[in-house]
């Protein structure tokens, strides 16, 4: 039995299945931190920094079947979690930070490290346990609990230095959570409508989103009866993968063409489980159905005809008696002839033979799309390295895709493999950065060397923020080059430094080596992948403003070039160098 609040706080966490909690600890949590050692069925990952900690949380209640955990001390400590658990909440994943607070009798006087930390937290969390007293302790904690679970958000526990220590009451409190298994159904008349839209449409596609993951073989059925081809979302790459039938890729800023364009030329849209948001890659004209179990966010991004509120599989399955099976399948055809012509375009920008350097960064990708197990974990950056990420690897099989692609942090990469790997050693786990997002978070790969954790760190080193150039060229700017800089350390060097594995790749035929020795090492491991700063990716597709803006981008830049602008200069030869080759 727990003997202070403290004890407590941890058995009720451990009773959830939680194994590890990460954070960087301070005296504020030093009876927690006391009271994890005393045990063995939770341990503490000490990492380098709280944001690290809170994005390592968050891939844990991503991947696992409980919440992710993560902690830090008063009022500084705290802070740094913040930005991690934007990403968990946006994510919609389930995570409990626990912090420190300032004794009791010292709040409200501006003592030392004092932040009404409920209030910097009120927009993050759905709801915070703030303890004042023994007595209170264990409902609010499990309220914590019960609600992170339950409608997979971010919740908090304050736990204040002098009450951490007191006795624990009220132990009759607790007991085992109970999960629910309700399902919501869909209304009848919804159902029907939709299916009357369905049975009188021609040209039916499917946009299919991250809420599908339980529903997989039932939008497969749904496919296959209405000859719709699937445009999915990023997040949902893991579920509805390159190798999977009727599925033509994705839309949105770094979609394909095939699947923008079965979008915007269907006459009826079907919205499954997705609150995509970039408005610009939906139709707003057509006939639209959208399902979700969260009902605020139907026609949160088009116009809806029909909007059905209940879970995506419940849906399916009512619909399936009410829609016909039908036979013309030349608008399936034509987008999965479109989807399979690009991948063959892909995979010939990813061929070795292209062995110009600095590399071009798709070879990489592809390589590891060829070599990384069928139960792999990808963890992937902000940036282009999420571009090469979706445009070269399927996430077929078992493989899983996490990331920032709500929130659109740079830094979860290498945080997040360190929470993937601690659910199991055994799983190969691949992170995709670029070097400025590895910058930021580079301190904690030498957790992952402390704890023997094997990841495989890809890093795209082309010594620029590749994405936020891309992004002032289609806004009509020239590239602040300065700005975009980055100057990086040698990433192998580091790696072997920290006592991990590394090496730097500069030249096309050591490519697959590397990658094959990077997936049999048994320690953190880094590919200081020597890439080119000039590789375009643009949209699926291009409307004449964002010509312009892009054509007078590049009109500036060759006037800076011409006009004596040396870095401006290499920056051209660097692009069309990548382009030609």
């Amino acid at each position: 039995m727990a003997k202070n609040v403290a004890e407590q706080l941890l058995k009720i966490l451990a009773d959830t299945g939680v194994k590890q909690i990460f954070g960087v600890t301070g005296d504020a949590l030093n009876f927690f931190v006391k009271a994890i050692e005393e045990q063995d069925q939770v341990k503490w990952i000490g990492m380098k920094h709280e944001g690290n900690a809170s994005f390592a949380a968050f891939a844990q209640g991503e991947l696992g079947n409980s919440m992710g955990i993560c902690a830090g001390t008063t009022g500084p400590g705290a802070l740094h979690l913040i930005n991690g658990l934007y990403n968990a909440k946006k994510e919609r994943t389930p995570v409990i930070v626990i912090t420190g607070q300032v004794p009791i009798k010292n709040m409200g006087i501006n003592y030392f490290q004092e932040v009404d930390l409920q209030k910097m937290f009120d927009d993050v969390c759905e709801y915070q346990a703030v303890i004042r007293s023994p007595e209170q302790a264990p409902k609010i904690i499990q309220r914590a609990v019960k609600i992170a679970l339950a409608k997979r958000v971010v919740c908090r526990i304050e736990l204040p230095s002098d009450i951490a220590q007191m006795d624990a009451q009220d132990h009759g409190f607790l007991g085992a959570l109970s999960k629910s298994d309700a399902v919501l159904v869909p209304g009848d008349r919804s159902v029907a409508s939709a299916a009357d839209a369905i049975n009188a449409a021609k040209k039916i596609a499917i946009l299919a989103g991250h809420g599908c993951r339980n529903a997989r073989e039932e939008v497969l059925k749904l496919s296959r009866k209405l000859q719709a081809p699937i445009t999915h979302t990023l997040k949902a790459s893991d579920i509805f993968d390159h190798d999977t039938e009727n599925v033509v890729g994705l839309t949105g800023l770094i979609g394909n063409p095939s699947g923008y364009s079965a979008l915007m030329n269907c006459d009826l849209l079907i919205m499954l489980a997705t609150d995509f948001p970039y408005s610009e890659f939906l139709p707003h004209v057509t006939k639209t159905i959208q399902v979700d179990i969260r009902e605020e966010n139907i026609g949160n991004r088009t116009s809806v005809d029909i909007g059905v509120h209940g879970e995506i599989k419940a849906f399916l399955e009512k619909i399936d008696d009410e829609v016909t099976q039908r036979d013309d399948d030349a608008f399936l055809k034509m987008h999965r002839k479109n989807f399979i012509r690009w991948r063959e375009n892909m995979k010939s920008d990813a061929s070795p033979d292209r062995d110009n350097e600095p590399l071009h960064p798709q070879i990489f990708a592809d390589m590891i799309n060829s070599h990384a197990s069928d139960d792999a974990i990808f963890t992937i950056e902000t940036g282009t390295s999420a571009i090469w990420a979706a445009h070269h690897v399927s996430f077929h099989s078992n493989r899983r895709l996490i990331g920032s692609f709500n929130h659109g942090s740079m830094a979860v990469g290498l945080p997040a493999a360190i929470g993937a790997q601690f659910l199991d050693r055994d799983r190969e786990v691949w992170c995709f950065s670029g070097d400025g997002a590895f910058n930021m978070a580079m301190q904690d790969f030498i957790t992952a060397v402390k704890y023997e954790l094997p990841i495989k760190v890809l890093i795209f080193n082309n010594s620029e923020l590749s994405f936020v150039k891309l992004e002032m060229e289609e806004a009509g700017l020239e590239p602040s080059l300065e700005a975009l800089e980055e100057q990086n350390v040698n990433f192998a060097d580091y790696a072997r430094l920290c006592g991990g594995e590394g090496i730097r790749v500069e030249h096309a035929k050591d490519i697959e080596k590397v990658i094959v020795q990077a997936k049999n090492s048994t320690k953190p491991f880094i590919i200081d992948a020597v890439v080119s700063s000039g590789e375009l990716s643009l949209p699926p597709h291009i409307d004449f403003g964002q010509a312009f803006r892009f054509g007078t981008s590049k009109v500036k830049e060759g006037l800076q070039a011409i006009t004596g602008d040396k870095s401006q200069w290499e920056n051209l030869k660097k692009e069309l160098q990548a382009y030609f080759d």
